[in-house]
């Protein structure tokens, strides 16, 4: 019999992101694990996205039946007041926040719209979610985020009809996200949104993290949730990397993709890489590519450190175009941000890095998840940000490899436990409860 699930998402294509592929891709392979998924989100016309990616509607089932509800935006009133105008990106990448107007927008967004500032979506999405699970006769729900506002729905949901089974995916922690302090709560706004957070952990009757650093985190918070508590990992999608792997023969390029935020804190990479550069330089043509948003203090850092004519920054691409610069580059960087819980960040970006089969150059916690995927996978290696030697000494020991053969690519199967279609089969195993 076919278990009918209803997927409850604020960002779906054409909105673009790493955030939207996880239930995305799960929509796309449910149905071969007997699932059928029926999705409500919002009307892309009504939604205020940081960024759009329209490749990714080809993942999207013409079968597939997704409701999309109206919305008032009250973050589009904030950007507008942000010099660039622009929707801020997680960890206010793509803005100063140093600034006068971003502390007091960012003291507001704290303390009035907790749990954040799309928590106006909840009305609308509720009364369509009600109409959906009553017209399908579906009895179990899922709800992704962030927005963490959407997991309201959740609760309205269960205390309407408290038969259903829902199951809460938690793609980032609440409250103990990287950038929480930047958003300026008060004592008050702090305990508000720690009620939201603890109800939704105690209601729900399943809940998703994407690593266990991070369900280690909230079982050492909550009492008895162990044993609801699933950690799936985000994946990468075998589709999406059948084209060939092309790296360059003329030049060592290391490639970074996605958002470079502050918190980040990649000062340690540029001064390794100053010294890389003074000893190869001179040798071969040595480049470092950055694809996505950055910080405001990212070219100062390349300045100050005297690489940035080996530093190119290209801004958001579509998802395809992204497969594309992992396939053609001879090394991948991955930097983990610094946080209190950084031990379980597991970017999706890790998972499409394997699946490029690229050495990894990581920076972040050592004995952490990410640093345990990266061994097992033999995959490259990870250094903290006090490693700037060992660091250095790795990158030479790369470039001594791609003189020699600039094809760096790496020969072993063992990333297949983490395509999407693999875990896929784990979360509808959660859903239908075997």
């Amino acid at each position: 019999m076919v278990k009918k699930l209803l997927v409850i998402t604020y960002y779906w294509p054409p909105s673009g992101g790493a955030g939207v592929q996880r239930m995305l891709k799960f929509v796309k392979y449910m149905p071969s694990f007997g699932v059928q998924p029926f999705v409500l989100t919002i009307d892309e016309n009504k939604a205020f996205y940081p960024i759009k990616d329209a490749t990714l509607l080809k993942d999207i089932s013409p079968d597939l039946k997704i409701v999309k509800t109206k919305n008032t935006e009250i973050l589009k009133v904030f950007s507008t007041l942000l010099p660039k105008k622009e929707v801020p990106h997680s960890g206010f990448a793509n803005h100063n926040k140093n600034t006068f107007v971003s502390k007091v927008l960012r003291f507001l967004r704290g303390n009035l719209l907790i749990p954040d500032a799309r928590k106006s979506w909840v009305r609308s999405a509720y009364k369509e979610a009600c109409i959906l699970i009553e017209e399908e006769k579906i009895d179990t729900f899922i709800i992704s985020t962030p927005p963490h506002s959407s997991q309201l729905i959740g609760l309205k949901l269960k205390k309407r009809y408290p038969h259903l089974k829902w199951i809460a995916d938690l793609r980032d922690p609440w409250t103990d996200i990287y950038y929480y302090k930047d958003l300026l709560h008060t004592n008050w706004a702090k305990k508000i949104d720690l009620n939201y957070e603890r109800e939704v952990i105690e209601q729900a009757d399943a809940i998703l993290v994407v690593s266990n650093g991070i369900k280690e985190m909230f079982t050492d918070k909550y009492k008895n949730i162990e044993t609801k508590t699933h950690a799936i990992p985000n994946g990468f999608d075998e589709d999406d990397f059948k084209i060939l792997s092309n790296p360059p023969k003329d030049e060592f390029l290391i490639s970074h993709t996605g958002t470079i935020a502050e918190s980040y804190k990649p000062e340690v990479f540029f001064s390794a890489f100053e010294k890389v550069i003074s000893k190869y330089g001179s040798r071969c043509k040595i480049r470092t590519l950055f694809v996505g948003k950055t910080s405001p203090n990212f070219k100062t850092l390349a300045a100050k450190y005297h690489v940035a004519d080996y530093v190119e920054h290209k801004d958001y691409v579509p998802h395809e175009k992204v497969i594309t610069f992992l396939k053609n580059t001879s090394c991948l960087l991955l930097i983990i941000a610094e946080s209190a819980n950084q031990k379980g960040l597991l970017s999706g970006k890790l998972f499409e890095y394997l699946a490029a089969k690229k050495p990894i150059i990581a920076i972040g916690p050592k004995h952490g998840d990410a640093e345990e995927i990266i061994t097992t996978c033999e995959a490259g290696k990870m250094f903290n940000r006090e490693q700037k030697e060992e660091l250095v000494h790795y990158m030479c020991e790369k470039i001594e490899e791609w003189l020699k053969n600039p094809n760096l690519d790496l020969q072993n199967n063992k990333i297949d436990s983490f395509s999407r279609k693999n875990l896929t089969a784990q979360l509808c195993k959660v859903i239908i409860g075997s």
